[in-house]
């Protein structure tokens, strides 16, 4: 159902976006990248995440990692992604497969400004094997989000 609602979505939302399907995973940042053959940090990771009671979506460059002191200044309080079943549940699409498309619910979405480092991104589709190639502001565009300044690279300390 997951890849379906992504693919209902693109049709109605941005129908020139075409699906990339590959028959290697695209689960993680390092097999999207080797599977798209494109650096990691172009892989759009979205996470599911929360800050207290509040849960959203956070859509990052591949290979950062959440700043848990930018998260609390930004959002009050200590991030925590959220398990496997809660992703499922909230977002309608398995962890590795998880977009910022078709969601199961309504959730606020960010996208981190590290994805601005990029001319396009590849976000994924749905499912553990596709994914969609877009410019990060018309990704932002699309999805109707702020930009925010949560992540660092994985050798910078913690902000």
């Amino acid at each position: 159902m997951s890849h379906e609602s992504v693919r209902a979505w693109l049709a109605a939302h941005a129908p020139d976006l075409p699906l990339i399907e590959t028959e290697e995973s695209t689960a993680t940042v390092l097999t999207a990248a080797a599977a798209l053959g494109v650096e990691p940090g172009r892989i759009a990771k979205t996470l599911a995440v929360r800050v207290g009671e509040r849960v959203f979506v956070l859509v990052a460059r591949g290979g950062d990692r959440l700043d848990n002191a930018k998260t609390k200044a930004a959002f009050g309080g200590r991030p925590r992604m959220l398990g496997p079943e809660e992703t499922f549940e909230v977002t309608g699409h398995p962890v590795g497969g998880v977009c910022p498309f078709g969601l199961a619910r309504p959730l606020p979405i960010h996208c981190d400004i590290s994805l601005r480092a990029y001319d396009t991104v590849f976000p994924a589709a749905g499912s553990l094997n596709s994914s969609v190639e877009v410019a990060p502001e018309r990704l932002a565009a699309l999805i109707g989000t702020d930009w925010v300044d949560l992540c660092r690279l994985p050798d910078q300390p913690q902000g």
